[in-house]
């Protein structure tokens, strides 16, 4: 028997940052869809679809028939605190793989393929408990995550859904299943059985070595920007990867499985939280050009209304700003260059604070091009500027400061 080790423990299986943001938007944001979501009859209507479909397509493995699976399936649940009715079935010939479906008080899990010939004991625990982990993740919280399942799963496949709900699905599935993973670990007490279960199932060998695949999974991920290309489930290095993080309590595990299942934060595959952050980011920006009192002209406050029609310009000078990913430098460059051209009479005064907020962005370059090509603005007047920006900003103050003392 292999006992649970400090490394994995219970405690530690808590749903993880992305799943906790997004639940917490999705429950203040879309209040209608989580309440049809989350309500009896719904809940109802699918625990039935659900019992009629695994009696009509796979064949329920009795206890009495098959005793030794359901020791496995009741020392996993043992060791994850799971309490509900577990019952196991064997699906047609396929690959291996296991799934679960959920009913409150009741978990339904079905294999397919030879995965009963190919585990062996810790690694059939770690494949059940992967299972179970869903139902754990569920269940708690009185079943909000199980909410924001169906949520996403409904919204997917409407084809009226926004491209972030379509990447917020696609990521919270990949983050379950990550979850899911170290419910495995939990349920076999160890690292290596998971990790063997998991190259099992890939591949369908009956012999794996975890020692070495980790080290694999190492040198793969060794390529700096390492991102899993699956939309379902991470690849199995990731995952690998992920959980000997996990289990070595490394204090970089949640943010090095952000970067590998979500990518730098880019435009072009933004989810619902993302647009959050682009938004704040987008505010903020806005909030460093706009803080110098003398460029908070009527102009300039009407075009930052039309980005956030609550935006009140900064009563106090500002941290200074910091980089931005390099997948925003061109759409905050956009948003300058829209500034720079919003107020005509202070002449080349709000160019000069831009070009010094984009070079703390890192988005100077992007800015530059903009201002040559979408305002036509002269190379050798872009060179005065940059070189003259200091004593512009200043003059425009001593202006502004005089302007305010005779009034």
């Amino acid at each position: 028997m292999v006992e649970t080790t400090p490394a994995v423990r219970l405690e530690d299986l808590t749903p993880l940052p992305y799943q906790q943001a997004l639940a917490a938007h999705l429950q203040a944001h879309e209040p209608e869809v989580w309440r049809w979501a989350a309500s009896a009859e719904a809940r109802e209507e699918h625990a039935a679809a659900v019992r009629a479909a695994l009696l009509r397509n796979s064949y329920r493995l009795d206890a009495t028939a098959h005793p030794e699976l359901h020791a496995h399936a009741s020392l996993a649940a043992q060791r994850m605190g799971v309490t509900a009715r577990i019952t196991l079935y064997q699906a047609g010939d396929g690959a291996m793989n296991a799934a679960i479906h959920f009913i409150p008080g009741e978990a339904h899990i079905v294999l397919s393929g030879p995965l009963l010939e190919r585990l062996q004991g810790p690694e059939l625990q770690a494949v059940l408990g992967h299972e179970l982990a869903h139902y754990l993740l569920w269940e708690r919280d009185g079943g909000k995550y199980h909410v924001v399942d169906r949520v996403l799963n409904a919204t997917a496949a409407d084809p009226r859904a926004d491209a972030s709900h379509l990447q917020a699905a696609q990521r919270y599935a990949l983050y379950t299943e990550a979850f899911a993973d170290r419910g495995g670990c939990v349920a076999c007490g160890a690292l290596e059985p998971a990790v063997s279960a998991l190259v099992k199932v890939q591949t369908g060998l009956s012999q794996v070595n975890a020692a070495s695949y980790l080290r694999q999974a190492d040198e793969i991920c060794a390529e700096p920007g390492t991102q899993t290309r699956g939309t379902s489930h991470p690849e199995v290095f990731v995952r690998a990867r992920a959980l000997r993080l996990w289990t070595g309590r490394e204090p970089d595990a949640d943010d090095w499985l952000a970067s590998a299942l979500e990518g730098p934060l880019d435009l072009g595959t933004l989810d619902i939280l993302g647009q959050q952050r682009v938004g704040a980011i987008t505010r903020g920006t806005i909030a460093q050009l706009l803080q110098r009192p003398f460029l908070q002209s009527e102009p300039l406050l009407a075009h930052a209304r039309r980005f956030f029609p609550d935006f009140k310009p900064p009563t106090a000078a500002m941290p200074p700003a910091e980089p931005v990913p390099a997948g925003l430098h061109d759409y905050l460059a956009s948003v300058l260059v829209d500034f720079v051209a919003a107020d005509p009479e202070l002449d080349d005064v709000t160019l000069a604070a831009a070009l010094g907020l984009a070079d703390a962005l890192g988005c100077a370059e992007p800015l530059e091009a903009r201002v040559v090509k979408d305002m036509r603005f002269p190379k050798r007047s872009l060179t005065r500027v940059k070189r003259d920006a200091a004593a512009l900003l200043d003059k425009a103050l001593t202006q502004h400061q005089q302007q305010a003392a005779a009034a």
